[in-house]
């Protein structure tokens, strides 16, 4: 009886070990297929929006946008990361309809949408295909991961940062005309060197391709800014002699 006892107890432990095997394996497999979804539901929007536009060879472009953090450090992913991209699709000049923006992303793009009169980083290709969305990659890894990423203003050079930043200096070289840029007259400085467009997009004006630049302040019954505002002087003093400047308020 003692033998069949032990036999029995060795039955068990086995059948145990093997239960707790198969726990983890199904875990990991989990784990596995919902990253894997992740990734593919990334890829699935890039490409649905991109195939919006004609003429672009969105596998390919696809496959440049992911080698620029995959297998990265996501703190550590420069602007200069997105250079191929840049090259692969680049901006169109749109003279006289270019459309930059602080502070006023709801607004902006409810008139884009509705006029079709402006165009906005975010109608362009690659401001389309990764508008709203947030990706990253891992060190020693082939995947793109679209949480646990580092936020806006968690590391300089997360990707997503880094991409927006170099997109928006890309959009600012092709400016050309007159150009327009819609900026907040709620809050008590419409202009901030520190915003993208303060500190990059203003930048990249150049004053051989573009004319002016007018300012559109997006008023409401109790705004506190107006178009004598100090930051939209200083503003004025940064474009220069070159670029002539121009400011209209416009209630929400």
């Amino acid at each position: 009886m003692e033998p069949e006892k032990k036999r029995r107890r060795r039955r068990c432990l086995f059948l145990g070990v093997v239960a707790v095997l198969l726990v983890i394996l199904i875990i990991a497999v989990g784990v596995g297929v919902r990253l894997s979804l992740r990734h593919k539901t990334l890829q699935a929007t890039f490409t649905e929006r991109c195939e919006k536009f004609k003429g672009y060879d969105c596998k390919m472009l696809w496959s440049v946008f992911e080698q620029a953090y995959v297998g990265r450090d996501p703190c550590d992913v420069p602007m200069t990361a997105y250079d191929p991209l840049l090259a692969a699709a680049p901006f169109k000049p749109e003279c006289n309809r270019m459309m930059f923006w602080s502070k006023t992303k709801d607004v902006v793009h409810a008139l884009t949408e509705k006029s079709g009169c402006f165009l906005t980083l975010e109608d362009t290709l690659l401001g389309s295909v990764t508008n709203g969305l947030s990706w990253c990659g891992k060190e020693h890894s082939n995947e793109t991961f679209t949480t646990d990423c580092p936020g806006w203003s968690d590391c300089q050079n997360n990707p997503v940062r880094s991409f927006w930043s170099r997109a928006s200096a890309a959009f600012a070289d092709a400016a050309c005309g007159n150009v327009s840029v819609m900026l907040n007259g709620s809050i008590p400085s419409p202009f901030s060197s520190q915003s993208i467009f303060g500190s990059i997009e203003v930048k990249r004006f150049n004053p051989s391709k573009m004319g002016r630049l007018n300012v559109v302040l997006v008023t409401q019954k109790n705004s506190v800014s107006n178009c004598e505002n100090v930051s939209l002087k200083q503003l004025q003093k940064e474009l220069g002699d070159g670029i002539k400047y121009s400011c209209q308020e416009v209630a929400e």
